[in-house]
């Protein structure tokens, strides 16, 4: 039984205004009036061209497999597009039930003194391209790169969890309340 020869598959993603996306050795930048941000594409059998006001994605076979790289990587370029617009904010509460906590930036890393009574301060630093502000008993995390932002976001977070405690008795920590415009329940 011969296999059944299959045609290309190719998609198009339409490059808003006030957006330029250049291409240079597998990394698309994308320049928009917020910011720039880039990404690599490591998937060799994914072909990328930039013409006019569009990026042109495309591979050679056209199977489910390859269509779910093209649009995933579609999904990646259009948050880039997106991000130099308006950027991604992500909102945390600090929660400070039994010890008054201190949280504050210094040096481009997030400090947090007092975290349930202990003497050493709990530092994060703060990843390029992303913006951290401290803002009463709030921490903005902002960022053209919407996965710089949620990782940002996630190594505050984890850096104040205390595994096998009961979160509703021991409410002490930071928390995400708000995912780029998405309120968390």
């Amino acid at each position: 039984m011969a296999g059944k020869k299959t045609e290309g598959y190719e998609e198009n993603i339409e490059i808003p205004d006030k957006v330029d996306v250049t291409l240079h050795d597998r990394i698309i930048t994308v320049k928009g009036p917020k910011g720039s941000a880039t990404r690599k594409i490591p998937d060799l059998r994914i072909n990328v061209k930039v013409q006019g006001k569009s990026v042109i994605l495309s591979v050679g076979k056209d199977s489910k497999k390859e269509k779910k790289l093209i649009n995933a990587l579609i999904s990646h370029i259009e948050n880039l597009m997106e991000g130099v617009q308006t950027p991604y904010i992500y909102t945390m509460k600090i929660c400070a039930g039994h010890f008054p906590m201190n949280v504050a930036v210094t040096n481009n890393q997030l400090v947090i003194k007092n975290f349930i009574g202990e003497k050493v301060p709990r530092t994060v630093g703060i990843k390029p391209n992303t913006k951290v502000e401290v803002k009463g008993a709030e921490i903005i995390v902002e960022s053209v790169d919407k996965e710089l932002a949620g990782q940002m976001a996630s190594a505050i977070e984890q850096t104040t969890r205390r595994p096998g405690y009961d979160l509703r008795i021991f409410q002490d920590g930071i928390y995400i309340t708000n995912k780029a415009g998405k309120p968390i329940s």
